[in-house]
């Protein structure tokens, strides 16, 4: 089971009401079980008020891919890197007797 995100759909405020009532027929009947669906009215006098209807969703296959990417994926282990990082870690920073040698924390 991958993870859900909350998505949205906005209804405009000049809508009839038989038209409003089929759009969220169609939209209740649309969304899978588990989608928790939630319905606001957002805005004001100024700008204008929508319904907005917020659900939870799989990802789709192309932002499963584009997350992957930026979550921490596991990447493969290169083992000239980790050998040059045990050589720098080695390597004395100053005076030893004047202060510690530099430790990799990260």
């Amino acid at each position: 089971m991958g993870r859900k995100v909350r998505d949205f759909i906005e209804i405009s405020d000049y809508t009839s009401l038989d038209s409003l009532i089929k759009t969220l027929c169609a939209i209740r009947d649309t969304l899978p079980g588990d989608a928790e669906p939630e319905l606001k009215l957002r805005g004001d006098d100024v700008f204008g008020r929508r319904l907005t209807i917020s659900y939870l969703r799989e990802l789709s296959t192309e932002e499963a891919e584009c997350e992957a990417r930026y979550t921490g994926a596991v990447v493969e282990p290169n083992p000239d890197i980790d050998e040059l990082r045990q050589k720098l870690d080695n390597i004395p920073y100053g005076d030893e007797d004047e202060s510690p040698p530099v430790r990799r924390v990260a």
